[in-house]
């Protein structure tokens, strides 16, 4: 179908949103007045350059506060609208948004609403416009879809029709099947949004907090279906009202905007891009760092070992069990030391993962290589990790390892002669996303890669609070949290972190412990409020305050884990689930991040 947007979406001029939407993809665009009004534009040259781009002009937008008043507003209210029909005539719009009014001078009268509404269709048609109406959900009598289609249906006139809005719509509750009631050439409009779901005043949460489908709440595919077998043929157009959408780059924006476009016409089964090919595990995770030696030493400690050097290029792998850690000295930022760039996803299909990536707008990533390198395709995520589809000592496709040369040596001084601690895998990574990619973010890892996300969580820190939202495999095989600062440039100095998984956590923070690396100490009024929660076995409490060890439970299992000390920008926790536990110990982010905090201003984290 015809994908517009909203000018209201992006941020920037009227003509730098033009020219994001045309980047994008979009076909056409709904011209927001606000923006028209403060654009050095005139109608016609802003129809120019819309049409130079490639874009239709499919909306005009908003109209508000028309219908059911008395004859002297009703006069005004046509003079007004005369001189808009007259703009939309130079802007070469024929589709007019008027909004049910909020106005303290409109009557409960659909009588008279109907009435008024056919006489400004009467007006626009003279002029070649439709006019779509819309209900607010904060309309003063008009606030439901059906009750705006009663008073289209009985205005009974060809240039009036309905727009239907999706956050209007479900966010009131309504049942968005009697949209199927309608006759599809009477639904002129229809606009799309998302929204998580939240406690409060509608009109604030429509305001600040609609998001593009996918990453909110709503059942949009669902509302398209409705529209759909009623008829519709129009285009699908998103009209976001959101704070950090407004401040963000537009070119990306509009970017992630159409990316939701595509994934909700396969989700309503409009469309069949290639299908998800969902990662089930981690190949590697890659760390970059000028100086590798910290970096090293913790490795060691941690029980790994280095087996291979890259033929041509400054890397080195390190392995225990199936977890593997990529040390790369080319590229690194000196100014933040060792910090995590790359992972490697094991993909059943690397070949088909690319071609799903680059049909939801994901970037394909050049690599530079020798002819003897190991073809492996990769695309940036939101944050710029570099995600690399591979499969690991498979017969059928090459393995990314040959492009290693094994070594016998293992370097780092104390640690060199630390033996393996137990760690079997890559359980989970943790990625601080820039504070205005997060919603991106999170529909990036559902659509691309085809993973679940949970519920975003507010979690406190000692300096505010960070969202975290995880976006996992059906089973469980990959697991990435999402995490968010509070604000603008706080993402640069919260590091990233791998999560490695044990059998035996209290044997193998022993073993790391006994082996040099710092384990983060845990204040003791946890272990006091712990033992106030859980009613543990015997010993059990004095053996997780002895090594640090933080626990929690689900319906179903136990987890427990434990953290180093954080070099740069990484650090690793080590985790063990038993008895299928889903979670990633939420609730005790507040305790790792002071105790985090305590470690730092104490100098017990290397910055």
């Amino acid at each position: 179908m015809r994908k517009s947007i909203a000018t209201v979406s992006l941020s920037g001029s009227l003509s730098e949103k033009l020219t994001a939407v045309a980047a994008a993809g979009f076909d056409g665009v709904e011209i927001f007045e606000n923006d028209l009004i403060a654009s050095p534009l005139s109608p016609e040259e802003v129809r120019a350059r819309a049409a130079d781009l490639g874009l239709g002009i499919d909306l005009y937008q908003p109209f508000r506060d028309f219908e059911a008043v008395p004859q002297d507003t009703l006069d005004a209210n046509l003079r007004r609208a005369e001189r808009k029909f007259a703009v939309m005539e130079r802007l070469g719009a024929d589709l007019l948004l008027v909004c049910s009014s909020v106005s303290p001078a409109a009557r409960d009268d659909d009588a008279l609403a109907a009435a008024q509404l056919r006489r400004l269709a009467e007006r626009a048609e003279a002029h070649g416009i439709r006019i779509a109406y819309e209900a607010l959900a904060w309309g003063r009598h008009v606030s439901t879809y059906d009750h705006a289609w009663r008073i289209v249906r009985e205005a009974d006139h060809p240039a009036l029709g309905t727009c239907l809005d999706s956050f209007h719509i479900l966010s009131r509750g309504s049942d968005p099947k009697g949209i199927e009631d309608i006759p599809g050439e009477k639904i002129f409009f229809l606009q799309l949004a998302d929204a998580p779901h939240m406690a409060m005043d509608v009109l604030q949460w429509s305001r600040h907090y609609r998001c593009f489908p996918g990453q909110g709440s709503f059942d949009l595919a669902g509302l398209v279906g409705h529209a759909v077998r009623a008829g519709y043929t129009g285009p699908l157009s998103l009209e976001v009202f959101n704070d950090v959408f407004r401040q963000a780059d537009a070119g990306r924006t509009a970017v992630d905007a159409l990316r939701s476009l595509i994934s909700l016409e396969e989700s309503a089964q409009l469309a069949s891009p290639p299908a998800p090919v969902v990662p089930s595990g981690f190949a590697f995770a890659e760390l970059a760092a000028v100086d590798t030696e910290p970096v090293r030493l913790l490795l060691g400690s941690l029980g790994f070992t280095r087996t291979g050097r890259h033929l041509g290029k400054p890397v080195e792998l390190w392995e225990q069990g199936d977890a593997r850690i990529l040390l790369n000295t080319a590229g690194a930022d000196r100014r933040e030391g060792p910090a995590l760039v790359a992972l490697g996803l094991e993909s059943p299909e690397p070949a088909a993962a690319v071609r799903r990536a680059e049909s939801l707008l994901a970037p394909v990533l050049p690599r530079r290589r020798t002819g003897e390198d190991v073809p492996l395709d990769a695309v940036a995520a939101p944050d710029g990790t570099e995600l690399f589809f591979c499969r690991t000592a498979r017969a059928d496709h090459a393995d990314w390892t040959d492009d290693f040369a094994p070594v016998a040596d293992r370097p780092g001084r104390d640690a060199a002669d630390a033996p393996a601690a137990g760690i079997t895998h890559i359980d989970h990574v943790a990625l601080t996303q820039p504070w205005h990619h997060f919603d991106e973010a999170s529909l990036f890892y559902r659509s691309v890669l085809g993973l679940q996300p949970k519920e975003s969580l507010d979690l406190a820190d000692p300096y505010g609070l960070f969202r975290s939202r995880a976006v996992a495999g059906a089973d469980g095989g990959l697991r990435i949290a999402l995490n968010v600062a509070p604000g603008p440039g706080d993402q640069e100095v919260r590091p990233q972190h791998i999560a490695l998984a044990t059998d035996d956590i209290a044997a193998t923070a022993r073993r790391i412990r006994d082996h040099g690396a710092g384990l983060l100490p845990i204040s003791d009024n946890y272990y006091d409020d712990l033992e106030a929660r859980y009613d543990m076995a015997p010993g059990a409490l004095s053996t997780l305050r002895e090594l640090g060890i933080l626990y929690d439970r689900d319906e179903y299992g136990e987890f427990h884990h434990c953290y180093t000390a954080t070099v740069g920008r990484v650090f690793f926790e080590i985790v063990q689930r038993t008895g299928g536990y889903r979670g990633y110990g939420a609730q005790n982010a507040t305790v790792r991040l002071a105790a985090q905090h305590t470690a730092e201003h104490r100098g017990g984290a290397s910055r």
